[in-house]
């Protein structure tokens, strides 16, 4: 007797080591505990044997079997709470069923009652525990003829069996968090440093221009006629490029033409084409940009500044994809991508009827807006230093920026965009006696901007626009909105906002503070601001002056109306 259960014992000691064994040798757990099951029924004249896992929404799903076929694995899935199986999920007791024949609550959901019939079949269940709750349950079954056999030692071993299970799914759901957040982690980084599109001759690491980008690749390979939209300066025709390149016509012309350097009669001819003797001068026939672009791409830039009775000759063109040169009357049928470009306001446009609504319709299919420079100045280093190489290697130089001279360029306004920038870094790159440009060698540190003589409004002899919309770079963007400036009011209480407001009689401060009649006056509070702002040299001190205000409510005024203060 003591010799049979030393027996006994040293086999469950083994059991115990080989599970373990097996559950070390790798983090697939379905295989891991696929291979333990599987050893455990030949060493214990076990029957079957499963585990099932629990869900977030409170469901057990089968996760391995041993001794059940595919079918039968698919049928093993229960609720908390439900039969057996539930029951020791729900609870996190174990349990002993003699003969499962006899308990109620069996399901038999995979039929292993009915193979054997006649003769008993013993079911030991045992909850799998992991950091002090139940997640999920071992079962196995097994012949118990006569009802003679006892499961104690068995369920204690099932038990220990369980917990090694258990500390195996803690362990591989920690390593598969820990991996799953160095994933995360490594594709962030990969998005920082490598953006997800890019185009040649582009340069464009910022959220604006990645959408920009993203834009293009979705477009490109479409014939779909794409508005591109934009200040003056942002690298529309760049764009446009970039879409011909992508498509599948980048074999054939791409053909640009800028509809605001022409005259209507000139723009006509030069898009149509025209006849021999079709106008004085007109000694042969000459195709138009839409024949030479047959196949492949026509850039229409500055498309706003066209006429209106040039609009319906266009509109028609883009409806049919025909036309008829000048002085001719054979229509003539192209197959041309259209992209179009303006820096103006077309839904104002149209509401004023200076431009036709179905043309506008028939062109703003696909709408890309470039954004302005100063709307993405994360860009700006890299697209400085990409122009100054470009200088260093068309002019053998080895000229860098110093730090502060980059920290210059990425605080200026930028009215001109990339264009200025460009122009910017030539000039100062020029003019530079080492090969280290400094902060003090742009123009802008000794009041030598040309930008800033350009766009400061406030000298002797500036004339008063007649009206707000002929005040040069009116356009002011709207700074992103900051909790601490919503919550502060933008005048103090006993100031109102029609305090802003400028009287008849009111007077412009010049250079030395001198105050001259001024007759003309912009309707709105933000209108009012930008005006004054502009008249004074965008100095908040001075424009307060002007409205008669605080600088402290000048400055509450500023942040209410999203103006941000312009540098030049």
């Amino acid at each position: 007797m003591v010799n049979t259960q030393m027996t006994e014992a040293r086999r469950e000691l083994n059991a115990i080591y080989e599970v373990s064994k097996t559950l070390a040798t790798s983090l697939d757990v379905d295989k891991t505990f696929r291979e333990a099951l599987n050893y455990l029924l030949h060493a214990f004249d076990w029957r079957r044997a499963f585990v099932v896992l629990g869900e977030p929404e409170g469901r057990l799903r089968g996760m391995c079997a041993v001794g059940l076929t595919r079918e039968e694995q698919q049928r093993l899935q229960f609720q908390s709470g439900e039969g057996i199986v539930g029951r020791v999920y729900a609870n996190g007791i174990q349990v002993i069923v003699p003969d499962v024949h006899a308990e109620p609550l069996f399901l038999n959901r995979t039929g292993g009652a009915d193979q054997t019939p006649g003769v008993p079949v013993a079911m030991l269940v045992t909850p799998i525990r992991a950091d002090r709750r139940t997640i999920g349950v071992l079962a196995i079954d097994c012949l118990n003829p006569g009802e003679r056999r006892g499961f104690s030692d068995d369920l204690q071993l099932l038990k220990m069996v369980a917990t090694l299970m258990g500390q195996a799914l803690l362990l591989h759901r920690s390593v598969s968090a820990a991996h799953n957040t160095m994933q995360d982690e490594v594709r962030r980084k990969d998005k920082m440093l490598k953006p997800s599109q890019q185009i040649d001759q582009v340069v464009g690491v910022s959220a604006p221009m990645q959408e920009v980008f993203d834009q293009v690749h979705q477009v490109a390979p479409a014939r779909t006629t794409v508005l591109l939209r934009g200040e003056s300066g942002t690298g529309k025709e760049v764009i446009a490029r970039a879409i011909h390149n992508l498509s599948p016509r980048k074999r054939e012309a791409f053909v640009r033409v800028n509809c605001a350097a022409l005259t209507e009669s000139l723009l006509e001819s030069e898009l149509f084409g025209h006849e021999k003797g079709a106008y004085t001068g007109a000694l042969g026939q000459r195709k138009g940009r839409f024949e030479l672009s047959h196949g492949g791409t026509l850039f229409l830039d500055e498309i706003g500044d066209i006429s209106a009775s040039f609009q319906a000759k266009l509109l028609r063109v883009l409806q049919e994809r025909e036309f008829e040169r000048v002085g001719g009357t054979a229509v003539v049928k192209v197959d041309v991508r259209l992209i179009l470009a303006t820096n103006r306001n077309l839904e104002r446009m149209v509401q004023a009827g200076e431009f036709r609504a179905d043309l506008y319709y028939r062109i703003n299919v696909v709408s890309i807006q470039l954004p302005p420079l100063r709307e993405r100045r994360e860009d700006i280093p890299a697209m400085a230093q990409h122009f100054l190489e470009r200088f260093n290697q068309e002019n053998v130089r080895t000229t860098q920026f110093s730090p502060a001279a980059m920290r210059v360029l990425a605080s200026c306004y930028w009215p001109g965009n990339v264009r200025e920038l460009e122009n910017c870094v030539e000039r100062t790159a020029t003019m530079a006696h080492d090969d280290v440009i400094t902060d003090l060698a742009f123009p802008c540190q000794g009041n030598r901007c040309l930008t800033q003589v350009l766009h400061h409004i406030d000298r002797e002899d500036a004339v008063r626009p007649a009206r707000l919309a002929d005040i040069p770079i009116t356009e002011v963007p709207m700074a992103p909105a900051h909790p601490h400036h919503e919550a502060a009011p933008p005048f103090p209480a006993d100031v109102t906002p029609a305090s802003v407001a400028v009287a008849d009689d009111a007077a412009t401060v010049d250079h030395d503070d001198a105050v001259v009649p001024d007759d003309g006056k912009p309707d709105g509070e933000r209108d009012r601001l930008v005006w004054a702002m502009e008249r004074c040299g965008w100095v908040q001190a001075k424009a307060a002056r002007l409205l008669k205000i605080s600088p402290r409510q000048m400055g509450y005024a500023l942040q209410k109306n999203g103006i941000e203060v312009r540098k030049f």
